[in-house]
């Protein structure tokens, strides 16, 4: 796995050791930049299901400025932390070992908003309508801002999830990407 574009592009990072995590495709990766940037001015984001960091570092590499990243295998906290520091990208990143409801709990409390937020759950476990539910509820996305979901190809996400609408679905083999943002009107 490498950083695709960006100030960092063409480092390496390393997947997380093991079968527990599902790394993102470097092709996938690149639609999905594609789909909602490719470059960012700034702005805060959220990594949710971060595995081994690559969407987050890769939009930080892109000029995202700060990445909160959250998981809960310690495995994959320790490898996110390595990667932000083989790309030289550690200031820039927050890493927490939690799981997505307890994190999300916590990023309410310091009333936090992001520009981006990826949410890239274990297809096995994915409930991502519910996480999604409680990010807008909660004031955890900004009015400009993007959801980015990866999932599995067979999930059908809903058109509209409170406040926030579907925009665009792309799929990739058996992954689906899902983008969502507040209604324009």
């Amino acid at each position: 796995m490498r950083v695709i574009s960006g100030e960092k592009k063409g480092l390496s990072i390393k997947a997380v050791p093991g079968v527990s995590t599902r790394p993102t495709t470097d092709k996938v990766k690149e639609s999905i930049f594609n789909m909602i940037g490719p470059y960012f001015n700034g702005g805060l984001a959220l990594d949710l299901y971060a595995g081994s960091g690559g969407l987050g570092i890769e939009s930080l590499s892109r000029g995202v400025e700060k990445v909160i990243f959250v998981d809960q295998d310690r495995k994959a906290v320790q490898t996110i932390k390595e990667n932000l520091k083989q790309c030289g990208l550690s200031e820039q990143g927050e890493v927490y070992r939690n799981d997505s409801d307890r994190a999300l709990k916590a990023l309410i409390k310091r009333e936090l908003a992001f520009s981006l937020i990826f949410l890239d759950p274990p297809y096995a476990k994915q409930k991502l309508s519910s996480d999604i539910s409680i990010i807008s509820d909660h004031g955890l996305l900004e009015k400009e801002g993007m959801i980015v979901c990866e999932h599995d190809a067979k999930v059908e996400m809903p058109d509209k999830i409170n406040e926030l609408t579907l925009i665009r679905a792309e799929t990739y083999g058996d992954t689906t990407i899902t983008i969502f943002e507040y209604d324009k009107d």
